[in-house]
């Protein structure tokens, strides 16, 4: 059996789930990102010597502000109480680039999917706009939700 799109109506139109009726659970959501980029790009982010400031920690900051804001961004997505949002840079000299993780957590009635997504997302972008003074043919990519836990749907790990 095909799993429905929950975001539309019977007549096909946008539709906001309904999740009055159900029940409270602690949703987590990990996704990540990556930023590829020339191996002096990535010299100059970690010795801290970008023209713009701070690079990881600028990124870290926006990344957990755009979770925070995503039912602002994605139509359709309830606003949450969110309990806990990280988000964590680490190089990756095999890239040469930056992996963004962003954890998003909440006790509540939806998942947190999106936030972790967004998280991820925004954080990348923030690394791009940093640093494209100096290699602006960086590349964003990997942006996936790598595992969920909580809520009626059950678990979802990637690969697995």
């Amino acid at each position: 059996m095909k799993a429905a799109l929950t975001h539309l109506g019977t007549q096909g139109e946008a539709n906001m789930v309904d999740v009055g009726d159900k029940q409270e659970t602690t949703r987590t959501a990990i996704a990540e990102g990556f930023v590829s980029m020339q191996p002096e790009t990535l010299k100059t982010i970690l010795a801290g010597n970008a023209k713009k400031g701070d690079v990881l920690g600028t990124a870290r900051i926006a990344g957990i502000m755009a979770a925070k804001k995503t039912h602002e961004l994605i139509p359709l997505c309830h606003p949450l109480l969110l309990t806990k949002v990280s988000v964590d840079i680490e190089p990756d000299h095999a890239l040469p680039g930056l992996k963004v993780t962003a954890l998003a957590r909440v006790t509540g009635k939806t998942g947190v999917e999106m936030e972790a997504l967004t998280a991820a997302s925004v954080a990348c972008l923030t690394i791009y706009d940093m640093a494209k003074a100096v290699d602006r043919a960086m590349v964003i990519s990997g942006i996936r939700l790598v595992e969920k836990t909580g809520g009626k749907s059950g678990d979802y790990k990637a690969g697995a």
